[in-house]
């Protein structure tokens, strides 16, 4: 590779919108070229908010929560043209980091996903799992919605609770190895529901809060998962009746059963084999004295598995729990609400090619035979940001391009070439992609989009090397009203407008 070859960077202050491309002959498809979100989405110029009101602009209604950034309307995609073209214009104006990337969320998808839950899973209590992504308006309006919450800290307690309107009682605090100080303070806050998979935790919890109501974690097989959680959390069930009797003698009151098996999973199938262990487990509790009333399934649920999880669930469930009367049902889905409702932007801050290729000539998908990248593209986000999804979630993100040489539309027969999309810090583990199709005439200045990026980005992202976290801009889509409503009810009975949560 050659050194850094810095253009000038356009300004695409004259862009205009079209309908999204067709896929380019031989390359992969990506959600630029054929994402069937975007499908339907006007053609028509863009008006920037700022320059004419119009139906997706901000309403007198956006500002809902006085702590809060306004909640626009309209797709996502308008929102990232229009983020983009913001962006051109601080350009001009010789703003400093004028082309930082951004976040579009659409509340609409949240509220959509937790509908679909309730008619799935409609015994089953969904308490939303902030670890993924504590956004404040995704809290705020899953707490309208009248969802639970599983917490893992302190802070995750304080900032649910924070909000208002939320009672204690829709917390579980479910991390089963916690500090004795968040174990007390719990108790303060009146948390009482929580998971313990060890003797000592039993321990703690007798002198930091006698009064919490238990929930006895058994260890799921979650081999069929993106993330395991075996190797670190769960009780064998060979150990569990040990932990029963040691509970009964600190006088402890067990109330439940819970399991994972494991975030991101691939297999629903996996789920009977859980439940099936959950039966056994809560067999030993009446053995130990105990008559338990609550079992939590956990998470893992996926967008596009949820009704095949459902199934095997409901089956499971059916099958080993038929006289269920006395026993309430949770569970603790997190990316699923979340990770389709968040797409981000980032500016194409640098390129590195060869100096053959400044010229700018296409080049052919075909044509060297080397599977090495021809072009390196530096972004304005990477892993230490929004995309730690890749080291941590074990993410493959795949970008489109959302705008090149000063236009939204980009013909579906441009040539493309195998390309590296890189972030922008100094750390040379700082990879997005290590090798993807993109348009060859990508230029430094143009912007890459990437969908799905709910779920595990925004809430462990850092400011390493001095790099600003992504903002985030907030909409209701297309049937979104419903969303809008719950929120403006919730705002009304004088909850969410704190600072802090």
């Amino acid at each position: 590779m050659s050194q850094v070859d810095i253009l000038p960077p356009a300004t695409p202050i004259d862009f205009h919108a079209s309908s999204p491309f067709a896929s380019p002959p031989g390359c992969r498809e990506t959600p630029g070229w054929c994402d069937s979100r975007w499908q339907g989405l006007d053609d028509s110029p863009l008006i920037h908010p700022k320059s004419d009101p119009s139906p997706v602009d901000e309403q007198e209604d956006g500002k809902i929560f006085d702590s809060l950034p306004p909640l626009l309307r309209g797709h996502p995609e308008i929102h990232l043209r229009n983020g983009i073209m913001d962006a051109s214009r601080k350009a001009v104006e010789k703003t400093i980091n004028a082309e930082k990337a951004f976040f579009v969320a659409d509340l609409s998808e949240v509220y959509r996903q937790h509908q679909r839950w309730l008619k799935c899973l409609p015994e089953i209590e969904p308490h939303y799992a902030i670890k993924c992504n504590p956004d404040p308006y995704v809290l705020r309006l899953l707490a309208s919605l009248g969802a639970g919450f599983d917490c893992a800290s302190n802070g995750e307690i304080a900032q649910v609770l924070n909000i208002g309107g939320i009672d204690p009682s829709r917390i579980l605090y479910a991390n089963p190895c916690k500090a004795t100080s968040f174990i007390r303070n719990a108790a303060k806050m009146g948390v009482d529901k929580m998971t313990f998979d060890n003797a000592d935790e039993l321990y703690k919890i007798a002198r930091a809060h006698p009064g919490a109501k238990l929930i006895v974690r058994i260890l799921a097989d979650d081999s069929k998962s993106i993330c395991r959680f075996g190797v670190k959390f769960g009780a064998p069930l060979e150990v569990v009746p040990g932990l029963l009797m040691k509970a009964r003698e600190l006088h402890l009151d067990v109330i439940g059963v819970s399991f994972h098996v494991g975030s991101g999973c691939y297999d629903p199938t996996i789920y009977e084999d859980a439940i099936k262990r959950a039966r056994e487990a809560f067999d030993m509790g009446l053995q130990a004295g105990y008559t338990f009333s609550l079992l939590d399934v956990g998470g893992g649920f996926e967008d596009a598995r949820l009704e095949a999880a459902a199934s095997v669930l409901k089956c499971a469930i059916n099958q080993y729990f038929p006289d269920r009367s006395g026993i309430r049902l949770i569970a603790e889905p997190g990316r699923y609400y979340v990770s389709r409702a968040f797409s981000l932007a980032t500016n194409i801050i640098a390129r590195r090619a060869s100096m053959a290729e400044n010229s700018l000539e296409a080049v052919s998908t075909s044509g060297s035979g080397s599977d090495a990248p021809s072009v390196m593209y530096y972004i304005n986000d990477g892993v230490y940001g929004a995309f730690n999804c890749i080291l941590f979630d074990h993410q493959v993100v795949e970008p489109y391009v959302l705008s090149m040489n000063r236009s939204f539309h980009v013909s579906g027969s441009e040539p493309v070439s195998l390309s590296s999309v890189w972030g922008p810090t100094c750390d040379s583990m700082d990879c997005v992609c290590k090798a993807v199709m993109l348009p060859s005439g990508l230029q430094v200045g143009d912007w890459l989009g990437f969908n799905d990026m709910g779920a595990y980005t925004i809430c462990a992202a850092s400011q390493f090397n001095g790099f600003e976290l992504s903002d985030v801009l907030y909409t209701t889509s297309k049937g979104g009203e419903e969303a809008r409503e719950a929120l403006r009810r919730f705002a009304a009975e004088g909850h969410g407008h704190g600072v802090g949560s």
